[in-house]
């Protein structure tokens, strides 16, 4: 029987491969210039080939990477600049409305940068940068473009003191805008703060209002003026008995997005129903997710 050799395993192979190329290498050492660039240009076309194009993609990947890595930081720049400049067109949009109904109200509405306490209790108080010095009285309303913010609790020499409508003492009467029905307008806490909502109380039961109607400070009671806005109607909250009613509402201002307001001064009037045109006004939450390049 014929005798029949062992196939090579790869190892060997690979090993025999490796002695060819560096006895190949050395011989090419002693060889004229012409034979020796022969011999390197089909090395290089053979046995080179594959690790030569293995290198060409490893740095054609590099260099993908690198210019990916220029993309996004590109991407997050540009995402960077137009969130800023979203925020800025908003801020510009909010002081032109308030300039606006400042000149209407001027001069017994004062201009005034509203700050938060930022302090658990006190989510719904708030300063400004205007006091007693400047004719700010306890009990003054504070106001924004879209309506009521709340009013003044306490009043110093140059700052004073204020809640907004999120905070369980608020009330205010108020009226639909055509003075159709009155109420009182109070804060409905939820779960959560972000959850308060407003409800307006003690309308008749045969009435009936509609969805969206506005409602303003009626002006009872001398402490806010007549006419300002407190929000809209937004579906029917309670029914007791046959007797009565009351009422969701979507407030016209979002206390915690305001940092420019007005706060009535001495002698501001009582009744300031044409410094929010019906035409015109809208609530402040009609105005979230609006582009701001409109």
């Amino acid at each position: 029987m014929a005798y029949a050799p062992e196939p090579e395993t790869s190892g060997t192979r690979q090993v025999v491969m490796a002695v060819g190329i560096a006895l190949l290498s050395v011989g090419t050492l002693y060889m004229a210039d012409e034979p020796q660039q022969r011999v390197t240009q089909a090395f290089q076309v053979s046995v080179l080939r594959p690790f030569i194009w293995t290198q060409e993609t490893l740095a054609q990947a590099r260099i993908r990477a690198d210019q990916i890595d220029d993309l996004q930081s590109e991407v997050d720049s540009l995402t960077a600049v137009v969130s800023t400049q979203g925020a800025l067109v908003d801020e510009n949009r909010t002081l032109r409305d308030l300039l606006g109904l400042a000149e209407r109200a001027s001069p017994t509405y004062l201009r005034a940068t509203l700050i938060r306490a930022g302090g658990t209790g006190s989510e719904s108080l708030f300063f400004i940068d205007k006091g007693s010095a400047d004719g700010v009285q306890v009990y003054a309303p504070v106001v924004s473009a879209h309506g009521l913010v709340g009013r003044i609790l306490e009043v110093r020499a140059r700052s004073a003191v204020g809640m907004d409508w999120t905070n369980p003492d608020f009330r205010v009467s108020a009226m639909l805008e055509d003075g159709s029905a009155y109420g009182m307008v109070e804060n409905a806490r939820g779960e959560f703060r972000e959850a308060d909502r407003l409800v307006l109380n003690g309308t008749a039961y045969h009435e009936n209002l509609a969805s969206g109607t506005r409602v303003l400070t009626s002006g009872l009671g001398g402490v806010f003026p007549r006419g300002i806005p407190v929000g809209t109607i937004d579906g029917t909250a309670e029914v007791e008995g046959t007797w009565r009613k009351s009422y969701w509402m979507r407030p016209a201002v979002e206390p915690g997005s305001v940092t420019h307001v007005l706060v009535a001064g001495m002698g501001a009037p009582v009744d300031v129903s044409g410094l929010w045109p019906g035409e015109t006004m809208g609530t402040q939450t009609d105005e979230i997710g609006r582009d701001p390049g409109l």
